[in-house]
This record gives structure tokens, C-alpha cells and sequence, in this order.
């Protein structure tokens, strides 16, 4: 006997105790027969004041993985989420997210694992971006080498970017719509395929579907296109609208 409300598919999500995103940003693209399971990353909720003090926020956030993982396995999901994007870069290119998913095996087997990193490069593929790309994180100005060397493993070179530099882990949660707005316009041109936010605690989901609108090209909000990726590859091809063109057009 299954699940009696997963008849479809159950989630188990990884995220840092500091996230309040993550949660209803999922939440808001589940399907019927679909179940999210949130297991938190324990960190402290301490100021980001520069560069270093970011570095030791993904430090620790790195260190509190595995328990999260054997927290979340408790309630036997089938497929794991980690809702956070920096981790997963973190290094530059793609071997972090290798390295994060060997970790996650050791723990968790044979279950599928969708990461930003795995997610990203398939709605690079599906929304036609191919060349230029802007960019909107939370983060420090340190975080701009990894996504750098990120980015260029697809053929992809950031143009612009806007670091808004988040004074906490919970404070990101609190950067205004009309920061993000600006943020948005700021890195736009006519010389980009599209606009990528990076930053799982940034409250973007909404903002980048209204984006896409005026702007007139992809907006990807990194929660949606994780989402995105870990119900397709799941089986689950519901299609929703009003969170961007990724979960209503592919």
C-alpha cells in the first residue's frame, strides 16, 4: 500500500533551517497525488557582512548535509530535492554538484536527486538560452567566480550581474519585490537570451513570471526551475501557470 496522499510521487527536500522559500515556493507548483517533505540543515542565523563571512555560511551549510539527508529518509520519499543553489556550484562548474550527489548516494542509494546544477542546464535547453545570460543572486561578490565557471561548462557567459548582498541567511528573505525588480531591469539587454536568479531564499518565483512579461524573454527563478526539473524527471508532466513560461510551456 502507497502513500495515501503521495499517490503520485513523494518528495523529500533538503534546505538550511535558516530558508523560508524554499517551502511555499515548491509548495505553490505541487500537484494533486504530489507530497513535499522538508528536512532542515541546521545553521546559525548570524550576519553575512563580507566576502569571508559568506564563504562560512556555505561552510556550514555544507557540514549540516548528511544529517539533513538522514533526517528526510525517515519518511521514505522517492525522489530528493536539495533546495539550495549555492552549495551546489560552489567550487565552480559542475563538480561540486558531482561531489554533493556521490555524498547524497552514500546515504540515500539508488533515490534520483535533482539539484540547481542538474536543473539549470535543462531549462537553459528548454527556454533557448544559448549565449548571454543576466544575473540576480543574494550573494556576495565572491559567489560571481563559481557561477562564472558554472555557467561556461554550458557555453554561457554572465553579462551582467546584480549581487545583492544579503546581511543574513534569513534577511535574503526579506529583499523587497521592488529590489528585485530593479535588480532585474538592471541586468537586462537586449544583448542576453535570458535573466537567471540564483539564491533559494530570494523571493523571486512570483516577480520572474511577471519578468517575463516586460521584459519579454526567460526569467528563471531557481526554486521553480529545481521544482520544475525534479516533477519532470519524475514523471509528473502537470503543467501550472502564472509561476513563468518553464512550468507552463515545457
Amino acid at each position: 500500500m502507497g502513500d495515501a496522499l503521495a499517490w503520485r510521487r513523494k518528495y523529500g527536500i533538503v534546505t538550511p533551517s535558516t530558508n523560508t522559500m524554499v517551502q511555499p515556493d515548491y509548495d505553490n507548483l505541487r500537484p494533486p497525488g504530489v507530497t513535499n517533505h522538508i528536512a532542515r540543515m541546521h545553521i546559525p542565523d548570524e550576519p553575512v557582512r563580507s566576502d569571508d563571512d559568506f564563504n562560512e555560511l556555505i561552510r556550514r551549510i555544507d557540514v549540516a548535509l548528511e544529517d539533513a539527508i538522514d533526517r528526510v529518509l525517515t519518511c521514505r520519499p522517492q525522489h530528493l530535492i536539495l533546495g539550495i543553489s549555492a552549495e551546489s556550484i560552489w567550487g565552480g562548474g559542475t563538480e561540486p554538484s558531482r561531489k554533493i550527489a556521490k555524498r547524497i548516494k552514500a546515504r540515500a542509494g539508488d533515490l534520483p536527486v535533482t539539484q540547481a546544477a542538474d536543473a539549470l542546464p535543462a531549462a537553459f535547453q528548454a527556454m533557448g538560452i544559448r549565449k548571454k545570460i543576466g544575473l540576480v543572486t543574494p550573494y556576495f561578490p565572491v559567489a560571481q567566480k563559481h557561477l562564472d565557471a558554472f555557467f561556461a561548462e554550458f557555453g554561457l557567459q554572465v553579462a551582467r550581474a546584480e549581487h545583492l548582498c544579503g546581511e543574513g541567511p534569513v534577511e535574503i528573505g526579506y529583499i523587497s519585490e521592488q529590489r528585485l525588480i530593479a535588480a532585474l531591469k538592471k541586468v537586462d539587454g537586449d544583448d542576453i537570451d535570458g535573466i537567471v536568479q540564483f539564491g533559494a531564499n530570494l523571493a523571486m518565483q512570483r516577480v520572474a513570471a511577471e519578468g517575463e512579461r516586460w521584459l519579454n524573454k526567460p526569467v528563471l527563478a531557481v526554486n521553480t526551475v529545481t521544482y520544475w526539473h525534479a516533477l519532470r524527471t519524475g514523471g509528473i508532466a502537470d503543467k501550472v501557470h502564472g509561476f513563468g513560461r518553464i512550468m507552463w510551456e515545457h
